[in-house]
């Protein structure tokens, strides 16, 4: 039977085989998650999205009767002699809980008020805002009568919110399932003597919870001291962490480990204390050691001088800090922000300057610098996309900047647009974004969540700034 079978011919050798199409798919198919790298991609998008949608003034009342906050913004928009001072006025501190459910906000004038979120977010995008927020969703609002510059959530009891002010040593605990003025706790620092006998007068600056241990509690002061508390030994500092100065350290951050606090102050300053334990530490030796140098001290006006490009446009002078932040999606990243409106990142892994954002001077704008000077802006990191949110300086609004990890990044040291260019891949070119807003800015908080920024201003009010849907 093979006679009848048909002999198979040799298919000829193909010159140009057709190569075989390869199954392709984005990283984002494939791993069910933005990569940082896209994420940088898309954040220009992101940043061009952001415009106020809501202002909200402090127009509270207690009791029927105006707050003092409302009573000096009322006091301010008058024109008779006995005019409110501007130092006592102003948003100057607020933050968010770990899940973004409430809002804090703290007043110069003594209000400390726990919002709800979704009930300010919701009455900001009505077709009709109304501008003024629903008092009756506060979940607290108190007039503590002195003035009041921090505020800080327990990380690691969400019911509890602490506060401040520089004008005295003592650190004010409140429970917020308690309708009470009164505080559940009340920590001081020690009193210092000076040469005379005399005590001295010791104010608080910022304050930084631990996120393991509820008790545990650190402050810094206008003296050059971070007092830290274990609640359950004493109402007074277990450990006193020094900076051999007297300036005062005007913001302070505890790493996400919970092993290295960060001070930056007055002088320009930035300190670090390793409090793990161990020879090196400062925390967790004997109780009679009660003070403590920092492991090591970064003088940032010589850190800036180190970028060529910088020092030639430049003169740069030691200026004060007035925040420092922990990149929560870089944990290296340590953002910086100056007096006169410069802001950066120091990598606290190599101990350098990275990125750095210059804006005009406050004079070119004709802007009252003297009264700004009154508030320590505080800036904040959007909870992804390496965003910072700062408010300007200088103008009615705020920036944000470009401080992903990179030298693709607009505001790194080492950015070039050759680099762009270079990648072969099609973007927009990177570059910050001022966000105008009808009052000027003292404080930001980003929600941890869905990124929407709070902005309380030197008039007091809270802005609600958030991401519009892009035409294309």
């Amino acid at each position: 039977m093979d006679k009848y079978l048909v002999p198979l011919n040799p298919s000829p050798q193909n010159p140009n085989p057709i190569p075989r199409r390869r199954w392709k798919r984005t990283a984002i198919e494939l791993n069910g998650r933005f990569e940082p790298k896209y994420r940088h991609e898309i954040s220009g998008l992101l940043m061009q999205s952001y415009s106020e949608i809501g202002a909200f003034p402090h127009s509270y009342h207690i009791d029927g009767f105006p707050c003092q906050t409302h009573m000096n913004r009322i006091g301010n928009g008058s024109s008779f002699v006995g005019q409110v001072p501007i130092g006592r006025q102003g948003i100057s501190a607020l933050e968010f809980d770990n899940k973004g459910i409430y809002l804090v906000s703290v007043t110069k004038s003594g209000c400390l008020t726990v919002h709800d979120f979704e009930a300010l977010y919701c009455q900001s995008n009505e077709s009709l805002p109304s501008s003024k927020e629903d008092e009756a969703k506060h979940l607290m609002h108190l007039s503590l009568n002195k003035q009041l510059d921090v505020v800080r959530w327990n990380c690691a009891n969400q019911d509890e919110v602490a506060c401040t002010s520089m004008k005295r040593n003592e650190v004010l605990i409140f429970d917020i399932g308690y309708v009470s003025s009164e505080p559940v706790e009340v920590l001081r620092t020690r009193q210092a003597v000076t040469v005379h006998g005399s005590d001295s007068h010791k104010g608080l600056s910022d304050i930084a919870f631990t996120s393991i241990d509820d008790s545990r509690l650190l402050a810094s002061d206008t003296s050059g001291v971070i007092s830290v508390w274990d609640r359950r030994m004493s109402i007074l500092p277990c450990l006193e962490l020094t900076t051999n100065s007297h300036s005062t350290v005007n913001s302070i951050e505890l790493n996400m480990e919970n092993q290295v606090i960060f001070g930056a102050g007055k002088h320009g300053v930035i300190y670090m204390w390793d409090i793990r334990g161990g020879r090196g530490s400062a925390a967790f030796q004997s109780h009679k050691e009660v003070c403590h140098p920092p492991l090591t001290s970064l003088k940032l006006a010589s850190m800036l001088e180190k970028i060529e490009s910088l020092k030639a446009q430049s003169h740069i002078v030691s200026k004060e800090i007035h925040s420092i932040d922990l990149d929560p999606s870089c944990p290296y990243q340590l953002a910086f922000h100056l007096d006169d409106g410069w802001s950066g990142v120091l990598d606290i892994y190599n101990l350098k300057v990275s990125h750095v954002h210059c804006p005009p001077p406050a004079w070119l704008n004709d802007s009252n610098t003297s009264s700004d000077l009154l508030h320590l802006r505080k800036p904040s990191w959007l909870p992804t996309y390496s965003i910072y949110a700062v408010g300007s300086s200088s103008d009615k609004g705020i920036h944000l900047l470009d401080f992903y990890p990179d030298p693709t990044s607009a505001s790194h040291v080492e950015h070039s647009e050759n680099i762009e260019s270079s990648s072969g891949i099609n973007h927009q070119k990177k570059q910050n974004r001022f966000v105008p807003l009808s009052e000027g800015v003292t404080a930001c908080a980003a929600h941890p969540l869905n990124g929407t920024i709070i902005a309380g201003t030197k008039h007091s009010s809270l802005l609600v700034i958030s991401q519009k849907p892009q035409s294309f």
